[in-house]
């Protein structure tokens, strides 16, 4: 299975630029998310990858061949998309046996390749079903095994598992990655889940306004965003705007609402520069006023305005002034600990923990 080379690629809708100038190499075998909000321009990107629309500029390459100048049925693409796309008039087993008929592959050979990536796909017995008579997993597993049976170079996956619930999404998706590593075939999946994105994937591309924001591993968007938009998309962050105060040794203290906080040195970060800052809730410690806190970490002092006590965990919201209240997520969930409204507490968090972006001066 080849890798995939995106060079460039522009695509437009009249002054709309769907994707700008976008740039990937994605590895042989790989399992490679597109990520981003609604309008983003990743599900324009896949479709270009396909073969479904023209781009206006750049190349597309698996491997050593060039593929965005031959129609789509020759470039070796598995699709799978967002509303399934089956035949509701065909069998199961007709269903996936279309693209072998299309691709004139003899009757015996498509029976043959049929029962064997349904089988894969944990359909055995189903053959003869019609999709209105199956789940939405079932459905959805019909449109992989169509997929997977043209024994494509590249799968590519549009949103599929959106139309179904949350406990099915997260079976189906685990269900996929097993699939994808056991065929190694290299993949490229579109969603605007975060969690999907992080539990599945081996990079992701975090995009937005058709721009790629970040590529990574899935921890390194997550620890190490790159700017206030991946930090603020992917996953939960407590973010506000402060102004840095002064440096004190190897860290900056800056104030926002009256609190000061304590960052790592950033570059391009001086005295009075304005920026955002990022704090994970799960990076902050709650604990007593007279606990310790490690030389490397900040305190702070405030007061529990909420809480919700959800089993494994706890979710506090501090506030120290008017302005400045932090989520804090505790996996410390004995009922005997838990703090409760109106109690004073201390919160620490690692330094190097806190993220710092230089403020847009035109926000």
């Amino acid at each position: 299975m080849p890798g995939i080379s995106i060079r460039n690629v522009t695509k437009r809708f009249g002054d709309l630029v769907a994707a700008n100038d976008i740039t990937l190499e994605i590895e042989k075998g790989e399992f490679f998310t597109l990520l981003g909000p609604s309008g983003c321009g990743k599900t324009t990107l896949l479709r270009c990858i396909a073969g479904f629309l023209d781009h206006e500029q750049g190349q597309i390459s698996f491997g050593d061949r060039r593929v965005d100048r031959i129609p789509t049925h020759k470039r070796g693409v598995g699709m799978v998309f967002q509303n399934y796309a089956v035949f509701p008039h065909l069998s199961v087993q007709d269903n996936v046996k279309y693209g072998l008929k299309a691709r004139k592959v003899p009757a015996r050979e498509q029976e043959d390749r049929a029962r064997q990536t349904l089988a894969l796909v944990r359909l055995e017995g189903l053959e003869d079903r019609l999709p209105n008579q199956l789940s939405g997993g079932q459905l959805q597993r019909v449109a992989i095994a169509r997929a997977l049976v043209i024994e494509p170079e590249v799968l590519l996956m549009d949103e599929p598992l959106s139309n179904l619930d949350a406990k099915l999404r997260v079976e189906m998706r685990g269900e996929i990655r097993l699939l994808q590593q056991k065929m190694g075939i290299t993949t490229i999946y579109v969603t605007h889940d975060q969690e999907e994105a992080l539990s599945i994937s081996d990079r992701i591309a975090v995009m937005e306004y058709g721009i790629v924001r970040q590529v990574g591993k899935p921890w390194e968007v997550y620890v190490q965003p790159k700017d206030a938009f991946v930090a603020g998309f992917i996953g939960t962050t407590n973010m506000f705007d402060s102004e840095v105060q002064k440096s004190e040794g190897d860290l900056f203290v800056a104030r926002c609402g009256g609190v000061s906080f304590g960052l790592p040195l950033s570059e391009g970060v001086a005295q009075g520069s304005q920026v955002q800052i990022a704090l994970r809730p799960e990076a902050i410690t709650i604990c007593d006023i007279a606990d310790p806190v490690p030389d490397d970490h900040w305190s702070l002092e405030g007061k529990i305005v909420r809480f919700e006590y959800l089993g494994s965990l706890i979710k506090y919201e501090v506030g120290f002034s008017e302005t400045v209240t932090l989520l804090v997520v505790s996996y410390d969930a004995d009922p005997a600990k838990i703090k409760t409204v109106g109690q004073r507490v201390k919160l620490s968090y690692p330094i190097g923990r806190a993220r710092t972006f230089r403020k847009d001066p035109s926000q």
